[in-house]
């Protein structure tokens, strides 16, 4: 039998500040999200006080707490799973992570796992974050980052995969004529925050704490040149 777990989720990976408190057996207690693509660490802990309020929760009757890892901002990442590391250690509860794109494919495949889903994160100048899951989940094409025309490729390599995540129409619009269309185009700004509670509460715990799953480098570079010399 499968013990009741009581858990909260935060995403702040991509275009949203979210936090949802799930309990297992009677499902989603309260959630919040706000659509921003800045100012979340500011806006992080007054909305987890607010979600944890209306959930009747304290931290103490928590289990886990889960948090996205990425791909996403690098900024939002780190002001999440900070958040997230930082609960965890003051009340002693472990933090599990998953990523922007199983997040992002979870509602799909839970409403129909015969059809592929590919879930693509808009990593910017004609680039994407991919993952293409097929039948039952399984993981055709692991996360990775791939030119636009690479991505649309190995998309289209699966069929008429559903699309979703904040670049599905992003690809949807670069499709080839003569390739079968997608059965479906989900955009969204950012995961469903209650989807990332059930992740997180199908997650194995493995005692390191998540850290950000960063798939290219900064866009941002220290230069050599302006580097003293050491002695």
């Amino acid at each position: 039998m499968t013990s009741i777990m009581r858990l909260l989720a935060i995403d702040t990976a991509l275009e949203a500040c979210a936090a949802a408190v799930l309990d297992t057996g009677g499902g989603v207690l309260a959630h919040e999200t706000l659509i921003m693509t800045r100012g979340h660490a500011e806006a992080l802990m007054p909305l987890i006080a607010r979600v944890m309020e209306r959930a009747g929760a304290s931290f103490a009757d928590l289990d886990r707490i889960a948090v996205t890892t990425g791909p996403g901002s690098f900024t939002g990442l780190r002001v999440g799973i900070s958040a997230a590391r930082g609960l965890g250690l003051a009340a002693d509860k472990p933090v599990v992570g998953l990523t922007t794109l199983a997040a992002f494919a979870a509602p799909l495949i839970a409403d129909d796992d015969t059809v592929p889903v590919v879930a693509a994160v808009d990593a910017r100048h004609d680039h994407v974050y991919l993952q293409v899951f097929g039948p039952g989940g399984r993981t055709l094409v692991a996360p990775r980052l791939a030119t636009l025309r690479e991505a649309v490729l190995r998309a289209c390599a699966s069929g008429a995969p559903r699309l979703t995540g904040n670049a599905a129409e992003l690809l949807a619009a670069n499709w080839p004529a003569e390739e079968r269309a997608p059965a479906a185009v989900a955009q969204a700004n950012a995961p469903d925050i209650d989807w990332v509670a059930r992740l997180g509460a199908a997650a194995e715990a493995s005692g390191a704490p998540p850290k950000p799953l960063y798939l290219r480098a900064p866009d941002a570079q220290p230069q050599d040149a302006a580097q003293l010399p050491r002695r």
